[in-house]
């Protein structure tokens, strides 16, 4: 899916307003994972060696949400961990000068005095109601003085917001960045002409979140389909097995069988775990067990997938040229229950380094990529969460079918 990039436009002298993606985590004005920051990076210093005017933009969380919420409850809203400005003083050390931030609304003057090269930082968009709400007058005022527009935040392609499409309609050159340039090449090669074997490996709590994308997989072909998490559990009792009070959405069982009915039409091979993690919901602290999923009783809770599933998906990846991995194994944050999804973060590294190419996406895989020290062992890292299920899922992302014509 080819698009105009930063680099295919004259940038020198020029005001570039870049929407970049740096929703980060942020606790007591620390950073705790700077993915996204990195992730950015060639692009921006792209922009100031060619000595374009830089300004970013990003969001940070859902203030203005988060504070109607906590008006309703009659309790304190701290508006101070909304803003960029960590963020703002750690893209400073990466770029090894100052980043200008804008603070009580003096964007304009910021602006005002730069010269090629420089940087400044606008304030956490979503602070504006304009933003989400795609104003056009929000948008206008974005794109008041701006040269060119460069969309470098594919995490939030999927929304139609007024800093990744309205602003669009208010400025002549618009452009993809480069790290949206890297996952709109891997994400849709891996759609449109994968290299086979292609497999892909889907986790996380719930099926319904899952429903497109698997269906997307199983249309274009994948050879195979790999589900693991809490949401193999529909799958289980579907197919008539005890799950104790392991996750189940009960509403999907139905859909479940039409999944595993439509992945044998096509000739999909599908593979659920055959062995689990559990633990007795009367004492979870000690009983810790690894059995078959058909041994498991009433009192049972699944938390991860067990050593022979593991050894069953990394079979499965063997001789693989495209992998696709998103979601986790099992309640990936609480340990030992992240065992499984660091074995398969492993699992998908070896394969990468067969000759395979591998696209993680999705906060826990990447962050067992990450937590395994696995990220330069893995082809592509994806910076978008919906924007990557919605994207494999074959839906239009807005942020970039509005860089199309411009």
């Amino acid at each position: 899916m080819q698009k105009k990039t930063i680099k295919d436009v004259d940038i020198a002298g020029k005001r570039v307003f870049i929407r970049v993606d740096f929703n980060v985590p942020i606790k007591n004005s620390v950073i705790e994972d700077d993915t996204r920051i990195k992730g950015a990076l060639p692009t921006i210093k792209y922009a100031v060696e060619q000595g374009a005017k830089v300004i970013l933009a990003s969001h940070l969380g859902r203030p203005l949400k988060d504070k109607k919420k906590a008006e309703e409850k009659g309790l304190p809203y701290d508006a101070g961990k909304y803003t960029l400005k960590p963020v703002a003083e750690k893209l400073s050390e990466y770029l090894g000068s100052a980043v200008a931030f804008e603070q009580d609304g003096n964007i304009a003057s910021l602006v005002s005095v730069m010269n090629g090269g420089d940087v400044v930082m606008r304030e956490n968009l979503r602070l504006d109601a304009g933003e989400e709400k795609n104003d056009p007058d929000f948008a206008e005022q974005l794109a008041d003085g701006i040269d060119v527009y460069v969309n470098d935040a594919f995490g939030t392609a999927h929304r139609a917001h007024a800093s990744t499409e309205g602003i669009t309609h208010f400025v002549d050159i618009c452009v993809a960045g480069l790290l949206m340039e890297k996952e709109l090449e891997f994400l849709g090669k891996a759609l449109e002409d994968p290299d086979r074997p292609f497999v892909a490996i889907l986790g996380g709590a719930k099926v319904s979140d899952k429903i497109p994308v698997i269906e997307s997989l199983i249309e274009r072909k994948v050879d195979k389909l790999l589900i693991g998490g809490a949401m193999a559990y529909t799958f289980f009792k579907a197919q008539g097995f005890t799950v104790g009070k392991s996750l189940v959405e009960d509403d999907m069982m139905p859909k479940a069988l039409e999944i595993e009915q439509q992945a044998k039409d096509a000739g999909v091979e599908l593979i659920l775990p055959t062995d689990h993690q559990v633990v007795d919901s009367y004492d979870p602290i000690n009983s810790r067990k690894s059995i078959p999923v058909a041994f498991t009783n009433t009192g049972l809770v699944g938390l991860d997938i067990g050593p022979e599933t593991v050894e069953i998906f990394k079979a499965a990846l063997d001789g693989a040229k495209t992998i696709v991995w998103n979601g986790p194994m099992g309640m990936f944050e609480e340990k030992p229950f992240d065992e499984g999804t660091v074995a398969i973060a492993n699992a998908v590294a070896e394969a990468t380094d067969k000759g395979a190419t591998s696209i993680v996406g999705g906060g826990d895989s990447v962050a067992a990529v990450n937590q395994a020290g696995l990220a330069d062992k893995i082809s592509h890292i994806s910076t978008g969460g919906g924007a990557t299920l919605e994207f494999l899922a074959g839906d239009v992302l807005p942020g970039v079918a509005a860089l199309e014509d411009k």
